[in-house]
């Protein structure tokens, strides 16, 4: 048996433990860093976003002698207002996407695009993309986003529990956030692929919390009546017996992901990858953090809250001879859910 397999025997049957509800203070204080750091590069940078969401214009040229630098300085020479961006796709083809242009304008760049690669005009792929379309596809992925998190909200509230619906939605949010800085940090332009991108990391990172929490509803159907141990114990002993699942599946799912965004869009340029695959890697391991790392410690801080599992918590305490604040997990501890034992005393002989 390898090392990793006896470890995760020994974390399920409680033999060994990581104390990660009892340190929900430091997973708080990494993410809110995090946090943190997207709103400064919202707030600096914001979102690049393409022409699909902005409307403009957008040109391929397919050709041997395709540059990023040619290009540049055949739009430029045109005098194009506005923002220009220029992407290398593959080994052969360049596209530039400008912002919106007029009929002479659309003219203008074709004709120097042409001359600049020698092709025709008509074999340049020209896209013309009006500012009303652009807000319609926004509108629409509002929408879906909204009615994604309202869906799933209402189907854990009804498999689980309430509590268990908030926690899963601030850990989802929370991988949004995070996401969505990282990419308004790197530079990369939104677009329809990197809203298909957030889609899937909002369903993978529910997957890997409803799992969790699955385990958590088991270990806490009877917690009331055994008092063996506090809630936030019961939890805690949720995550650890399901922390080595959900780290093989996140490797086994952010390892052909980022061969697509190092490989395929680092490598062979294929810079039609990028958005999408960025997206699905940052998220991806978000996801997984926030499900170990967020939805527990916030359920098990929901539940607490309980008048029933505050009771319970002091009968932990008093049969444990702990405070009910050291049963509810020490966050020194390594192993929890273990308090000193009371040996009976043996008497003397005559």
């Amino acid at each position: 048996m390898s090392k990793m397999s006896g470890l995760g025997g020994r974390l399920y049957r409680g033999e060994t433990a990581i104390d990660f509800i009892g340190k929900r203070r430091r997973w708080y204080s990494i993410s809110a860093l995090f946090v943190l750091a997207s709103i400064a590069a919202l707030s600096l940078q914001g979102l690049h976003l393409g022409i699909e969401f902005k409307g403009g214009s957008s040109f391929t040229v397919n050709s041997a002698t395709a540059t990023i630098e040619a290009a540049q300085s055949a739009v430029k020479a045109t005098g194009v207002p506005g923002e220009l961006v220029v992407q290398k796709i593959g080994t052969d083809k360049v596209r530039v996407q400008t912002g919106a242009l007029d009929t002479v304008q659309n003219n203008a760049v074709q004709d120097a695009l042409a001359a600049k690669f020698g092709v025709t005009v008509e074999s340049i792929d020209t896209q013309i993309i009006g500012p009303s379309w652009g807000k319609e596809i926004t509108r629409k992925a509002l929408y879906g986003l909204f009615g994604f998190l309202i869906v799933v909200m209402l189907y854990l509230a009804m498999a689980f529990e309430p509590k268990m619906a908030v926690a899963a939605i601030a850990a989802v949010v929370h991988d949004v956030f995070i996401t969505v800085g990282i990419y308004a940090l790197v530079g990369f332009d939104v677009t329809p692929a990197t809203v298909i991108g957030f889609l899937t990391i909002l369903g993978y990172s529910l997957y890997d919390t409803v799992v969790v929490f699955d385990k958590v509803r088991e270990n806490t159907r009877t917690i009331t009546a055994t008092s063996s141990k506090t809630y936030s114990q019961a939890v805690n002993h949720a995550v650890n017996q399901t922390l080595v699942r959900s780290a093989n599946t996140s490797l086994i799912a952010l390892l052909p992901v980022g061969s697509i965004l190092f490989v395929g869009a680092g490598l062979l340029g294929a810079g039609t990858l990028k958005d999408l695959s960025l997206a699905l890697f940052i998220g991806l391991a978000v996801g997984t953090y926030s499900s170990i790392f967020i939805a527990p410690p916030v359920l098990a801080q929901l539940r607490e809250r309980e008048p029933a599992m505050q009771a319970l918590a002091k009968r932990v305490g008093s049969r444990t001879g702990s405070t009910p604040a050291v049963a509810t997990i020490s966050a020194d501890t390594a192993v929890v859910g273990r308090g000193p034992r009371n040996q009976p005393k043996r008497k003397g002989r005559k």
